[in-house]
């Protein structure tokens, strides 16, 4: 590494937070654009904020038509319709309209989301000239030529098709309120429909219907707490141009003399404190009463599985994605991976060696190799 970019490096490390706390409006709600979603705490955007203006497992994307998206871990990629900051719920979409095929294979594991509402839906094939209309209407988008698919909420209905029909599937579907169960008739909603699911932690409800800014009490802190918002003015703004000022003319000094002197300043270490940081955040569980539970393995048992090298392939055993799920960096060549018995699943080093020690399980399939 030059001594320029070791520079540059250290800046980020030492000054950059300054410049932050500087600055609190970074935090202030965002939008992808014409949408009118509003990203503001616990949620926040890859693209347009910090990461520390968000909760882990709540960042948003901005898709190519300018609209937030919210990726699952075990599911795949959703728009967002709608957020309730004071109730706490989320309102999704699929962006290829049948959201039938995701739910098929829908598994919220993973994320702190969990269904709002949850209605059990039996999804059939059929013959085509065994659905005739009144009552049976399929959907379309996981239909073909020979064969249809329905949807029901009557298990009963549902039993009285075979065996014309097969039982493809049954699964509880999260929805905005429960839903009674038709006895007579098929239906398209579960594929029109929205699907809505909730957060309990962090919890802002409080922040929100006082008008007040949720966010972390520190830098060094899970816990949330309610700030006002900060007001515009011209001494507001004069005194932020003073700070950056002041910061660009004595940082960089300082930053020549302290890398002189320590001569300390890599990307690896700047990476390595960053993906242990994100473990951590991901694995620790806060109580009501802020106290931090951890239940992990010890270092020995931690050592015992089984580590790799990454070659230039970057290849990894079994399903296992490009992407460190724990820090969501892409591995690179060179890099050092452990991989859980059992489930084999395969995490950055620095990430899952934090978390096992707070969490003890894998943090996709939640099996403990215990």
């Amino acid at each position: 590494m030059t001594f320029s970019k070791q520079l540059f490096v250290f800046f980020l490390l030492f000054f950059f937070p300054l410049l932050h706390a500087s600055q609190p409006k970074e935090c202030s709600s965002s939008s992808c654009g014409h949408d009118d979603v509003h990203v503001r705490f616990p949620f926040w955007l890859l693209s347009k904020q910090p990461e520390s203006c968000g909760h882990v497992g709540f960042s948003l994307l901005c898709t190519v038509s300018q609209s937030p998206a919210l990726k699952l871990p075990k599911s795949g990629t959703f728009l967002v319709r709608e957020i309730d900051y004071i109730s706490q719920q989320i309102r999704l979409y699929d962006p290829e309209n049948c959201l039938a095929i995701k739910l098929l294979t829908f598994d919220i594991s993973g994320s702190p989301f969990s269904p709002l509402y949850l209605v059990n839906y039996t999804f059939l094939s059929c013959p085509n000239e065994v659905a005739k209309p009144p009552g049976f209407d399929s959907i379309p988008c996981l239909g073909n030529s020979t064969t249809l698919f329905l949807a029901t909420t009557s298990s009963d209905l549902a039993k009285s098709m075979l065996p014309s029909c097969q039982i493809v599937k049954t699964l509880a579907v999260p929805v905005s309120r429960p839903v009674v169960a038709r006895k007579s008739r098929f239906s398209t909603d579960v594929n029109d429909q929205d699907l809505w699911l909730k957060w309990d932690s962090p919890s802002c409800s409080d922040c929100e219907r006082d008008r007040l800014r949720c966010g972390f009490i520190s830098n060094a802190s899970l816990e949330v707490k309610c700030f006002p918002f900060e007001k515009s003015g011209n001494n507001n703004t004069g005194l932020q141009a003073l700070k950056i000022v002041s910061l660009a003319i004595i940082g960089p000094a300082t930053v020549f003399a302290t890398c002189i002197g320590v001569g300390v300043c890599t990307s690896e270490s700047f990476n390595s404190r960053r993906r242990r940081n994100v473990a951590i955040a991901a694995a620790v569980t806060l109580q009501p009463n802020g106290v931090i539970v951890t239940t992990g393995l010890d270092e020995s048992t931690i050592e015992s599985y089984k580590k790799m090298e990454l070659g230039e392939s970057r290849r990894l055993p079994g399903t296992n994605d490009i992407v460190c799920s724990i820090c969501l960096s892409e591995y690179k060549s060179k890099e050092t991976v452990r991989c859980i018995p059992e489930c084999d699943h395969c995490f950055h080093i620095d990430c899952i060696d934090v978390w096992l020690k707070i969490h003890g399980s894998c943090p996709l399939c939640r099996n403990s190799p215990s």
